[in-house]
């Protein structure tokens, strides 16, 4: 028995439990189905018994494409059956869509980078917003605050876009000036500035034993002479030098006083006494009157009772000297 076993019909036995017992084809273990003896019996008619061999190709099966092409038949139906799909020739459709897609994205982040740098060479590198000498205005300036001197901080900013032109650097540097008080920058698109400063005249002259007469504004900062500046109805106080008039409190205290007063006040003075910081004195009309003013607080009140009280014939009299040091109890002798 050896290269050879027997297939029976039913499991333990070979015999089926209906009928007589089915002896099965003997084959040998090295042979092919094709040398079995006699055809292959028709299986397509019938359900295989166990232990049979059933041949698929002989299997009853259904035809796909002929259904489908039954189903679809006429001219509409011909426009709804479905596409033969090559799979080759949808992957390379795909890869040139992704091809295209990509050469898009490219395109577009090219044109985006290209429109950002136009937009940043016409706002900060373009002669459009571009800032020139000739494009700076000054305004305010006096025979003691210069419009060079203006000018000379204004221009520093030239040449580049207003969009990066400092207002707030320009005005710190203009406060700096001796004499300015206030100060103001305005852009005026696309490539104008215009400058606004408030310079006040002297609030005294500072006197030296050698005759010099020194412009110092409220602060003290010496003021920068521009030609024959006029000194008419500008106070003069005596001082040792200069130095020592900006360093004194009395002297910081008279110029405090001084520069609070109106153009006809400070007109009628002749001559300021600072000997302490609390003993602020003025003489005016030509020494006819003499003002003690005290310290700089209540400055606004104690002017209001010296404008009354010289104001006023009646009460000024034949007194030639009022005292506002304590401005809600005047003295006037």
């Amino acid at each position: 028995m050896s290269g050879r076993r027997v297939v029976s019909g039913a499991s333990g036995g070979g015999r089926r439990p209906d009928g007589p017992a089915h002896v099965g084809r003997v084959a040998r273990s090295d042979a092919h189905p094709a040398d079995d003896q006699g055809p292959l019996p028709d299986l397509s008619q019938r359900q295989s018994g166990p232990g049979e061999f059933v041949d698929p190709r002989k299997l009853d099966g259904e035809d796909i494409v002929a259904r489908t092409l039954e189903e679809t038949s006429g001219t509409l139906g011909v426009a709804m059956r479905p596409k033969v799909v090559d799979f080759t020739v949808r992957r390379k459709e795909r890869r040139r869509a992704n091809a295209r897609t990509i050469a898009i994205r490219v395109a577009a982040a090219l044109a985006a980078a290209a429109a950002l740098a136009a937009v940043v060479w016409l706002l900060f590198f373009s002669t459009v917003f571009r800032l020139e000498t000739s494009g700076i205005s000054v305004s305010g300036a006096n025979e003691w605050v210069s419009e060079e001197q203006i000018m000379r901080i204004a221009s520093q900013q030239a040449g580049r876009s207003l969009l990066l032109v400092s207002g707030d650097d320009v005005v710190d540097q203009l406060n700096d000036i001796p004499g300015v008080t206030r100060a103001e920058v305005d852009k005026d698109f696309p490539n104008r500035l215009s400058v606004t400063v408030q310079a006040q005249k002297p609030a005294a002259m500072l006197q030296t034993p050698d005759g010099m007469l020194t412009a110092v504004d409220s602060r003290g900062r010496v003021l920068n002479s521009v030609g024959d500046a006029s000194v008419d109805g500008i106070p003069v106080i005596a001082v040792d030098s200069v130095g020592d008039g900006q360093d004194s409190k009395a002297v910081l205290e008279a110029l405090r006083i001084l520069a609070s007063l109106s153009d006809d006040m400070r007109g009628r003075i002749n001559a300021v006494s600072a000997q302490t910081q609390d003993s602020i004195t003025t003489q005016l009309d030509d020494g006819n009157y003499t003002v003690v003013w005290g310290d700089s607080s209540d400055l606004e009140l104690k002017k209001a009772v010296v404008d009354k009280i010289l104001g006023d014939p009646n009460v000024i009299g034949d007194k030639h000297q009022v005292d506002v040091s304590a401005p809600l109890r005047p003295i006037i002798k």
